[in-house]
């Protein structure tokens, strides 16, 4: 097995092993963030009935003109930008699913700035 193909396999069994445990109902939608090698992507999902509230990345129009990068930088932007979004929505309390990646670094620099928007998990 490839060095690459047993990291995504990590990864995906890691991602399983959170989705086990993490679910968002009405009251508590789940927000999932995932950084690729260049852009963030982020949605608001009630898992029961199977639907998406909000969602949100950085290659959308608006955002695609202020040039944000999947670090530390552009997480906290994304993430305050994001997190307004949701409070206009009217989502004021999450679950965060951090889909397989450590609470360290960018995962932590986005749920820090969605909390300073107004979000509580």
């Amino acid at each position: 097995m490839k060095k690459n193909d047993k990291k995504l396999k990590l990864l995906q069994r890691r991602r399983w092993h959170i989705r086990q445990r993490v679910v968002g109902t009405a009251e508590r939608p789940r927000l999932v963030v995932k950084f690729t090698n260049l852009h963030i992507h982020a949605q608001v999902v009630v898992d029961d009935a199977g639907r998406t509230i909000l969602g949100g990345s950085t290659t959308q129009k608006d955002l695609r003109e202020q040039k944000i990068l999947p670090n530390v930088a552009g997480a906290k932007t994304f993430g305050k930008i994001f997190g307004e979004r949701a409070k206009a929505a009217g989502i004021s309390a999450v679950v965060f699913d951090r889909a397989g990646r450590r609470y360290h670094g960018t995962v932590k620099a986005f749920a820090e700035a969605l909390r300073e928007a107004g979000l509580q998990f």
